[in-house]
């Protein structure tokens, strides 16, 4: 799918165009072969670029090819199947156009789109920070909710209620926790370049904006290392626990046993043939 979205400083909504024109932001996802084709001969786009721009593993990163920058990123969303994944985003930057392209819907174009957040497709280098910047606070909404889960859990484990499920949601907020760090910590080093001012020009005020995105992406990535580590100790204070519990029904048992072995011991003497 091939969009094209116009919208100037003095424009009140977004429009929606039928073609291309100088200023637009071209909106592309999950395209088809046709689709790509025509992008690169249309906009003169480096093929190997664009297939790694739809490469679900691909990794964030920055190249430059002429005139033309590809900023590669990921965002996290919410997959058919209801679970969190991280999929690229592909900024495609030149003088003459600016593109995007994903694999899956990017979940902030509703804000743009229904004019929920101020911006304008003439003012290419804001726009990218602009999206950048709902990617970042996605990342952020998502590892707030997941606090929020091992904090429930961890509620239950002082009660001695915690279950068998639950450990099975640890193992898949794990899992989703170091995806976010695959994606973030790399993310990183791709707005320290982009704070160059090499691959898309920025004024003063940009690089304050890219600075602000990397104080927040750090504490990203803070949060989803504490939660790991908030999960590692629950998993170990449960092992702990388990382990006293099975120590103390031992001893129970041994005692038990012990009782009930020794009338036994008294009976089985007196039932033998001796005087």
């Amino acid at each position: 799918m091939i969009k094209y979205y116009y919208k100037s400083l003095r424009s009140q909504s977004v429009q929606e165009l039928d073609d291309y024109k100088r200023g637009a932001w071209i909106y592309v996802e999950a395209p088809t072969a046709e689709e790509v084709a025509y992008l690169i001969d249309r906009f003169h786009l480096t093929p190997g670029h664009i297939e790694d721009g739809l490469d679900e593993d691909e990794m964030p990163r920055l190249e430059k090819e002429g005139d033309q920058s590809y900023i590669f990123v990921r965002y996290a969303y919410t997959g058919p199947d209801g679970e969190l994944a991280t999929v690229p985003l592909l900024f495609i930057f030149s003088e003459e156009i600016l593109m995007t392209v994903s694999l899956a819907r990017v979940p902030c174009i509703d804000k743009f789109v229904q004019g929920k957040i101020e911006f304008a497709t003439t003012q290419r280098a804001k726009l990218i920070l602009q999206l950048l910047h709902q990617i970042v606070e996605q990342y952020d909404n998502y590892i707030n909710a997941t606090s929020k889960q091992i904090k429930l859990i961890r509620s239950r484990l002082r009660g001695h209620e915690i279950s068998n499920q639950d450990f099975i949601d640890f193992v898949l907020i794990e899992d989703e926790l170091n995806e976010f760090l695959a994606s973030l910590q790399p993310t990183n080093a791709t707005l320290r370049r982009l704070l160059r001012g090499r691959y898309i020009p920025l004024f003063e005020e940009d690089q304050d904006i890219i600075e602000d995105l990397l104080l927040n992406n750090e504490q990203s990535i803070e949060a989803c290392n504490s939660n790991i580590k908030s999960i590692v100790n629950i998993r170990e204070a449960y092992s702990s626990i388990s382990s006293n519990n099975l120590n103390r029904a031992m001893k129970l048992l041994t005692a038990a046993t012990v009782l009930i072995t020794l009338p036994n011991v008294l009976y089985s003497m007196y039932g033998m043939n001796i005087n």
